[in-house]
């Protein structure tokens, strides 16, 4: 089997200013406290895990009054040089667009944005597999949302229909695994988005909805190696037999937001399509 071309470098956001200060989605609630010293351990040693299994992590500042950038997997997606930041549903994350789109400008990324109006919150809701761009949409982002991402990236893009709130965005029910393989949750989507992977995905790793629930899906890749928050039994035996090196590392602090090990992550080497502009 051939690994993804892409997890090798990511960027990443300190949990200096993270804390539950608001509640958007249904795991957030502002009566539980953040330990933030702990917080900055786990965050410590995601970054020490993902760079042992031979990944690079760049880091972006963190900012007073944005608890949620340290979940970098929202500020948009990155398709070759090309980025196209997130459009927040939520009034309280949409301050945090502006710094993402200044870090990568900054970095030489050209910025495409998409229409006002629609929501789309980035690799939360959109990961490549194989040669198409699969986005959830319904809790955070739109399905008008997905017409103006494949015409600004150039990607395929298979819409997932996300119904269940606890599962709210599209890399908390799909984990790419290579490119004939992936953990699903299929609980998560509607019978037509079920069938859209089930078509798409030649060797699911099928997990239930307690396992979704513990964030098994909000795994990074890196080559071989799964960095996970959770793994069953069933789950890691069957990693295993396929090849793959499972490391659990303990994000706790950060599922009282609704995020784990995925979702403090941003991939900065995928390529997803051809940018019409860019195509010769």
């Amino acid at each position: 089997m051939a690994e993804l071309p892409w997890g090798r470098r990511f960027l990443m956001c300190p949990p200096e200013h993270f804390g539950v200060l608001y509640e958007i989605n249904s795991w957030m609630s502002t009566a539980v406290a953040v330990d933030l010293e702990r917080a900055q351990e786990q965050w410590d040693t995601l970054v020490a895990t993902l760079r042992a299994a031979g990944a690079e992590v760049e880091v972006q500042a963190p900012v007073a009054g944005l608890p949620d950038l340290v979940f970098t997997a929202n500020a948009g997606l990155v398709n070759g040089d090309q980025f196209v930041p997130t459009r927040f549903r939520h009034p309280e994350r949409q301050p945090e667009t502006p710094h993402d789109i200044a870090w990568f400008r900054d970095r030489g990324w050209r910025v495409d944005e998409l229409p006002d109006g629609v929501a789309h919150e980035g690799a939360g809701d959109a990961l490549p597999f194989r040669d198409v761009l699969v986005s959830g949409y319904n809790q955070r982002s739109d399905l008008a949302s997905h017409a103006p991402l494949a015409a600004l990236t150039g990607a395929q893009v298979v819409s997932l229909r996300l119904h269940d709130p606890r599962l709210y965005h599209l890399d908390i029910t799909f984990c790419p695994l290579d490119d004939r393989r992936a953990i699903v949750a299929p609980s998560a989507w509607d019978a037509a988005g079920a069938r859209a992977i089930d078509e798409l995905v030649p060797e699911p790793l099928v997990v239930d909805r307690e396992a979704a629930y513990g964030f098994v899906c909000n795994s990074v890749v890196v080559g071989r190696t799964i960095v996970m928050p959770f793994c069953p039994v069933e789950v890691g035996r069957q990693l295993e037999t396929w090849g793959f090196d499972v490391q659990v590392v303990d994000v706790s602090e950060f599922q009282k937001a609704g995020g784990a090990c995925r979702c403090l992550t941003l991939a900065l080497d995928v390529t997803v399509g051809v940018p019409p502009d860019a195509a010769g």
